[in-house]
């Protein structure tokens, strides 16, 4: 129905694909919707500096990770800086103990679930309803974080998935290749979405599927395809993902987590096809200067003018995309490590907040003149959680950080003791407000 009435709407306004014209066209709800290329929240157009928030549910839950006390204070923090959109994990999926995997997990076995993780997922929305909060929900991913890709396999009988912090990522990577392939793990997962979309909210009496506090459903966190061979595989995957998602939740919006052309094996046209499908309402991106090489360790701040340009350049490419279907852009994920690649919260974040500034003036550019890049959420908030000591990976008991249990914690974090970094965002959002 969303799209039904998207496309009377762009026909009216004249607004075809190639023609980034855009309508300030009120929804007739509190969804968030999409027209003419933007995002539209009680009828104006929506543009956002938001966040990602990964563990919020585990946080929000009351047994092992819990702390509702703290997630109350995050959630002020973020809305103090203007932040209403956050990026965050349904759940993680399979058996406590594993290196590097978050826990406590959601899904035990297949479609058997963690109900105190389930009843963590209800409070946050409900705290975030209360603060006109909306949330991106994923629901898998295709690392080892949050089992995803790797223990579908398992469940499907695939053997057992190697664990990157042992095994490596090429074996990991070659393992998980298999999944858009595999019917069996492909239908355990369309079990697990099933469930999760037709879930009613114990602390609002809700069915997610009409709350308005969420946003978007998300396939996963960064899907791949992981080979070439299986690149047919994975975008037939993607378009029956999305479309079960949009027959179960029509009035919220379907979207891929995806990286662009770098999680597309490179391939642009894939991108393009994944995006194109008419269940999935808006594009996504993710950008890692430091990850992707731009700006090594020892080069952060001498890298920063490139990584900026690179950043540009792979922003504007997929921009090509989504002008030629009219729909919004999102860069979901993007990070910047400390000065000196240090993690502790004393160190400075001079090229961050540089590189942060970019971004957000990208962002600000397009709301000011109606383009279609039409938010970003940074990597990621750890507001109050204090740093591990005598380690630097995630280990049960640790505060859950901006950084999940396979990266340094505190290497993307943005803490609440970064000043500089939170006005910034702060700033950001006023300006977009003004708009």
């Amino acid at each position: 129905m969303k799209k039904l009435l998207s496309a009377l709407i762009a026909l009216a306004l004249g607004t075809t694909q190639g023609n980034a014209q855009t309508s300030h066209t009120a929804s007739n709800d509190n969804f968030i919707s999409v027209s003419g290329g933007q995002f539209v929240r009680n009828g104006k157009p929506y543009y956002y500096i938001g966040a990602n928030f990964w563990y919020g549910a585990i946080l929000a839950s009351e047994g092992t990770g819990g702390n509702r006390r703290r997630l109350k204070q995050e959630l002020d923090s973020l809305k103090a800086i203007g932040v209403d959109n956050l990026r965050i994990l349904v759940g993680s999926d399979g058996k406590r103990g594993v290196p590097t995997k978050v826990e406590p997990t959601l899904q035990t076995a297949p479609r058997e679930y963690n109900d105190t993780i389930l009843a963590g997922l209800d409070y946050l929305l409900a705290e975030m309803r209360k603060r006109d909060m909306v949330a991106v929900l994923y629901l898998n991913n295709s690392w080892e974080w949050s089992g995803g890709y790797g223990q579908y396999l398992e469940w499907a009988g695939h053997g057992k998935a190697p664990v990157p912090a042992k095994d490596g990522y090429p074996a990991f990577m070659d393992f998980v290749s298999q999944f858009p392939k595999s019917p069996k793990a492909k239908q355990l997962f369309a079990g697990y979405v099933r469930d999760i979309i037709s879930r009613t909210n114990r602390y609002t009496g809700i069915r997610y599927a009409d709350d308005p506090t969420i946003m978007s459903w998300q396939i996963g966190n960064e899907p791949r395809a992981f080979s070439t061979d299986g690149k047919e595989a994975f975008a037939e995957w993607m378009e029956e993902a999305a479309a079960l998602i949009d027959s179960l939740a029509p009035r919220q919006l379907v979207s891929t987590g995806s990286e662009g052309q770098h999680g597309c094996e490179e391939d642009m046209a894939l991108f393009e096809r994944i995006h194109a499908c008419p269940h999935v309402d808006y594009m996504n991106i993710h950008i890692w200067p430091y990850n992707w090489g731009w700006a090594p360790q020892d080069k952060l701040t001498d890298n920063l003018k490139h990584a900026k340009e690179a950043t540009k350049e792979y922003i504007d490419n997929h921009l090509d995309i989504a002008r030629k279907y009219c729909k919004p852009l999102v860069l979901e994920e993007f990070g910047y490590p400390r000065d000196g690649f240090r993690f502790t919260k004393d160190a400075a974040t001079t090229a961050r907040d540089s590189y942060y500034e970019y971004i957000f003036s990208l962002v600000e550019g397009n709301a000011r003149n109606g383009g279609l890049l039409a938010g970003c959420n940074f990597w990621g908030w750890g507001g109050t959680a204090s740093l591990p000591v005598g380690h630097d990976y995630w280990q049960p008991g640790d505060d859950y950080t901006g950084d999940p249990a396979q990266e340094a914690q505190g290497l993307n974090s943005v803490f609440s003791t970064d000043t500089t970094t939170t006005n910034l965002i702060r700033m950001a959002n006023r300006k977009l407000g003004s708009f």
